[in-house]
């Protein structure tokens, strides 16, 4: 199904995201909706460019071939013109192809050529009244569409003279009866939108691509090369046949494009066109008459419609007008030039205004910082979106010709990105699963073990008693006391498997999280074992209040500091900084030490429980586990970098605002 009822349309289901028709299209016709290139009708000049570059054949043009078929042909006044590049796509069968069209049920065929005679002497009268202005040659309608749509102000530059197709249209008209049917076959998509203009409707009934004439022929098996040569029905053209070449126009004009005249310029070529074209809006050109083809030349049209490289078809195109220029009956032929003066073969070209506003600086800012690209450098102009340079994109973005999500190089980063995101988000999951799964056990065990270590605990004490009361039984007593501090350190471990359990449950309050900090730090910096610590407590947060259970959040506090402080071992600089600042909806806190660092291998084991580096009998293992869930549940975040002999950061993100849920009780 097409997405778009103009000359040229986009097959939605053939589209593939390659954008080779937007850096292609000369006119920014081409508009991405949900990754669809949908053609502006508006905006389209109809040059056919797209459907040159498409490789999935996600184009396509509007058809009247049903018309022709079930119309035109039945009733029995149909006349084909024929462009003159026809030997160019019928390389082997050019000559029969008069025969073909006949017997397709066309009453009269003729060449498109002599409409160029017909109009190649008025190029001429134009360049004897030159009367100071640069005169644009009219003849090919992706030019003159462009002109009137984005450069209106070069409108009155265009020669108000028809095209040869109309030319010819309008002669057979005249000559033949307004009731005939004229249809004019060729490689250019662009006639389908010159022959409904109305400042020309009337001389043409329908247009034929080369492309379509053979699907025809196929479908109705007619073979051109199985027929007779046959010769095109009167009048016969001379040396309009040069036309659909690069200087055919002056050369059926007679007019001398001699290489080293400033007075002509011949131009061909999309890109050298839009060059050629602004040049002149901008006053830089001073020729009187400059002759624009979009293509170069017409045997190089969208439907041209053939294998044949351009010189191969050049040569083709060479050759019948060698094979038929000198049998045309010259007395004949300007017979025919002189009974056709009083047709009318001008016409009006007006503006179509289709230009958007410029955006401003700062909208195109704007959008290229959606893209990540915040300077100069960060503009790529890997033209992977169709479009030649990232502020070109960004501009197109801006006047709605374009989507966000066209660029390739930010697609990719956002990819990675997204894949590192969900790798962090699964090891996550991983690790809340572990964590509740142990935490399930670990509520039984420490549950169990409590009431004997109670019991161990009271026996112990009870026999320490009674051996102090006993002289000499001192290695008693120092035996008991390590089993009573055993146990103590057994009753703490267990005290910490319930604290672990039981995380699950919030009583959220408004804490000043500065206030908090500076109280844990006060009671390490009074504590004489790290007196020769250095401590520095830094706040830059406009606002250090959040929302969180200020319980918890003090043992989150505590268990990293604990680590901090205990890291120093033989370090000679020993410096602990606490930094708090704001970040977006979340409240940060840094943790530095210039401690013993970790093992790289470690640092992902780091919040698992039971995991520890210090020394048998100095943790359990159980401090960071603790913190990581209790963050967790604050929607937090939890980080840590370090390097061994250097140090280590923890990096704890706290959110300013929790929203009540099942897991918080106010």
């Amino acid at each position: 199904m097409a997405m778009s009822k103009g000359i040229v349309s986009t097959i939605g289901q053939k589209c593939k995201r390659c954008y080779s028709c937007i850096r292609e299209c000369p006119a920014i016709a081409i508009r991405v909706v949900n990754g669809q290139a949908v053609v502006i009708e508006d905006r389209c000049i109809s040059c056919g460019h797209c459907l040159k570059v498409c490789s999935q054949q996600a184009k396509q043009i509007k058809s009247d071939i049903e018309i022709i078929l079930e119309e035109i042909l039945t009733s029995g006044k149909a006349v084909a013109i024929i462009a003159p590049s026809f030997a160019a796509s019928f390389p082997e069968s050019y000559l029969k192809l008069p025969a073909a069209l006949r017997l397709l049920g066309f009453k009269a065929v003729t060449e498109a050529a002599f409409g160029a005679d017909l109009i190649g002497q008025l190029y001429s009268r134009e360049m004897e009244s030159f009367q100071g202005k640069t005169i644009i040659s009219s003849a090919c309608p992706a030019v003159y569409n462009y002109i009137e749509k984005y450069v209106d102000e070069l409108v009155p530059n265009l020669a108000t003279i028809v095209s040869p197709m109309i030319a010819m249209g309008r002669y057979l008209k005249a000559n033949l009866g307004e009731d005939i049917k004229v249809v004019f076959i060729g490689p250019c998509v662009a006639k389908k939108s010159e022959y409904i203009d109305d400042e020309v409707s009337g001389a043409i009934d329908a247009v034929l691509t080369f492309t379509e004439l053979k699907e025809i022929f196929r479908n109705k098996g007619i073979s051109p090369s199985e027929l007779q040569d046959s010769d095109f029905d009167p009048p016969h053209s001379s040396i309009g046949k040069v036309f659909p070449l690069a200087g055919g126009l002056l050369k059926t004009a007679a007019i001398s494009n001699d290489i080293l005249a400033k007075e002509i310029i011949v131009v061909e070529g999309k890109d050298k066109v839009l060059e050629i074209i602004n040049e002149i809006a901008n006053g830089n050109i001073n020729s009187k008459f400059v002759d624009i083809l979009f293509c170069e030349g017409c045997i190089s049209g969208p439907a041209i419609d053939s294998d044949l490289n351009y010189y191969s078809r050049r040569e083709k195109v060479i050759k019948y007008c060698e094979e038929k220029i000198n049998t045309v009956d010259k007395h004949l032929w300007k017979s025919n030039l002189f009974n056709s003066r009083n047709i009318n073969f001008r016409r009006n070209f007006s503006s179509k205004n289709q230009r958007k506003p410029m955006p401003s600086e700062e909208k195109i800012k704007e959008i290229l910082a959606r893209s990540n690209k915040f300077e100069k450098k960060d503009e790529l102009n890997c033209t992977a979106c169709g479009y030649v340079s990232c502020r070109e994109y960004a501009v197109a973005i801006a006047k709605g010709l374009a989507e966000d999500e066209m660029c390739l190089p930010f697609l990719i980063e956002k990819l990675e990105n997204a894949y590192d995101e969900l790798k962090n988000t699964q090891e996550q999951l991983h690790s809340a699963e572990k964590l509740a799964s142990i935490g399930q056990l670990a509520a039984g065990v420490a549950h169990e073990i409590n009431n004997p270590l109670g019991t161990i605990l009271l026996y112990s004490s009870m026999l320490r008693n009674e051996w102090s009361k006993v002289s000499g039984c001192n290695q008693y007593t120092e035996d008991l006391n390590m089993i009573i501090d055993e146990t103590n350190r057994c009753k703490n471990i267990v005290a910490n498997l319930l604290n672990f359990a039981r995380q699950g449950k919030l009583r959220v309050s408004k804490i000043n999280v500065w206030e908090l900090l500076s109280k844990i730090i006060k009671t390490f910096s009074v504590n004489p074992v790290y007196r020769d610590v250095k401590i520095n407590l830094e706040c830059t947060a406009t606002d250090p209040v959040i929302e969180a259970d200020a319980d918890q959040i003090k043992e989150v506090f505590l268990n990293v500091l604990n680590n901090a402080f205990e890291s120093f071992e033989d370090k000679k600089d020993k410096n602990v900084s606490v930094s708090l600042r704001s970040q977006d909806e979340y409240l940060s806190v840094e943790f530095s030490d210039t401690g013993c660092g970790i093992v790289k291998e470690n640092i992902s084991k780091l919040f698992t429980p039971f995991f520890t580096t210090k020394k048998m009998g100095k943790g359990t293992g159980l401090g960071l586990a603790i913190a990581y869930g209790i963050v967790k549940m604050h929607r937090g975040d939890i980080a840590v970098q370090s390097k061994l002999g250097e140090g280590t950061k923890f990096t704890i993100k706290l959110p300013t605002h929790l929203n009540n849920t099942q897991t918080i009780m106010n």
